[in-house]
């Protein structure tokens, strides 16, 4: 089976769904959630369920750091517990006194029909006594959460792996066109140069006037200063390179090797769940692509030549789908 990289990067839509059988009867948890700036909840749950409400909101907190969740929880009781009861004092009351009439007025041949006596008052209750246990009720709704966001972050991880190959290519793209444009650096200086000295010549002669070489020198320099974006260009790479560190989930120095797919096209649900640990990357992601623009923008403004303003374009398309895409990670 290949291996295929699991990405620091997971997508902020997705669904998952869990449930749990146990003594206490069926629960059942169904979570959604789309993309947003910051965290947010919408809880659903039953009446029975709703003082864990604020226990929820906090569990689903360290469990989902960023995105619009919405989350339902339901309980659904053993029939034991739902049925009315039989209350046997009651019916045995009903009963003796039926007997005793029976053998004074009706004699022995008389029959007691306990079906109609169930439909005498006070027969038929309904069970008010609750043997929940608060503590393994809570264990057990928190569990099936867990199970639930487990479920939801194998969709999550998957799209967000999809995402980081996407955005690793724009990178790619990226890098290729910031080497062509380090390339026609030293040519726009050269052009310039020769620009500069066939009109200044021009000039001259006409007006025969003698201009020393190192005036003109001079000028060559101050405008190669002025076009100068190698800095950008450098800077430009370094956010790069910060950017597919962070998509990666490594830091400066570290040196582990993220974890591994079992098997390609599919996250192991355990694997999934570890990354739960993991910090949340959309929003520096983010941050870097705005700080690409802003030094692809610088350089656009120092190009002169046709051929660079048409890399910068080119850059400026992929940071634009690296900004639609960062948005959508958490």
């Amino acid at each position: 089976m290949s291996s295929v990289i699991i990405e620091n990067a997971r997508s902020m839509t997705g669904q998952g769904h869990a449930t749990q059988q146990t003594d206490l009867g069926t629960f059942v948890v169904e979570v959604r959630t789309v993309n947003n700036r910051g965290f947010k909840c919408a809880l659903r749950s039953t009446d029975s369920l709703s003082s864990f409400d604020s226990r929820v909101e906090s569990l689903v907190r360290t469990l989902i750091h960023r995105g619009s969740v919405n989350l339902a929880i339901s309980w659904k009781r053993p029939p034991a517990e739902t049925l009315p009861q039989i209350d046997s004092e009651v019916l045995g009351a009903y009963f003796s006194q039926l007997q005793n009439a029976k053998n004074t007025f009706a004699g022995e041949g008389a029959t007691i029909d306990l079906a109609q006596l169930a439909m005498l008052p006070g027969v038929i209750v309904q069970k008010t006594q609750d043997r929940r246990d608060n503590a393994v009720l809570w264990e057990t709704v928190q569990q099936t959460i867990r199970d639930a966001v487990q479920s939801l972050d194998v969709m999550r991880a998957q799209e967000g792996a999809n995402m980081a190959a996407s955005l690793r290519m724009d990178c790619e793209l990226i890098r290729q066109h910031v080497a062509q444009i380090a390339e026609l650096a030293p040519q726009s200086v050269d052009a310039y140069q020769k620009r500069l000295e066939t009109k200044i010549q021009r000039v001259l002669a006409q007006h025969e006037i003698d201009v020393p070489m190192i005036d003109l020198l001079r000028e060559v320099q101050i405008y190669a200063d002025r076009v100068d974006y190698s800095e950008e260009v450098m800077r430009l790479g370094s956010h790069l390179q910060l950017f597919e560190q962070t998509l990666s989930g490594k830091v400066a120095g570290d040196s582990q090797p993220p974890a591994s797919q079992t098997d390609a096209g599919q996250i192991d649900a355990s694997q999934a769940d570890a990354g739960n640990d993991r910090e949340p990357s959309g929003r520096k992601l983010e941050f870097i692509v705005q700080e690409m623009l802003r030094e692809t923008n610088t350089i656009g403004s120092k190009a002169s030549q046709t051929e660079i303003s048409a890399h910068v374009v080119e850059i400026k398309c992929a940071i634009e789908r690296m900004r639609e895409l960062v948005q959508n990670l958490e």
